[in-house]
């Protein structure tokens, strides 16, 4: 299993629309092979952090899906973004 976690980072104003434009990109994402979960949503006490959670089946599932990154609109919004891919060798649930 793969987790790449981690945020991005837009001004606070754009917040809102970055969001709106991943939409499409969650719809996508949820409908890959593989994709086990996919998230992208706005941090509740950071204003313009937006916290990213993907899970997936495999690297190579990630890989396939995976495009060359946001694209230029949404680029020009971010200010920064810490986010990083996991390779996960066991779960626990704890539900």
């Amino acid at each position: 299993m793969v987790i790449v976690a981690g945020h991005v980072v837009v001004r606070p104003e754009d917040r809102g629309r970055y969001l709106d434009s991943c939409t499409p990109v969650v719809e996508q994402a949820r409908a890959a092979p593989g994709c086990l979960d996919f998230t992208i949503a706005a941090d509740p006490l950071v204003d313009g952090r937006i916290n990213v959670f993907e899970r997936w089946e495999s690297v190579s599932a990630v890989e396939e899906f995976r495009g060359s990154g946001p694209g230029d609109d949404q680029g020009a919004m971010i200010v920064s973004a810490s986010v990083a891919e996991y390779d996960v060798t066991g779960e626990r649930s704890l539900t």
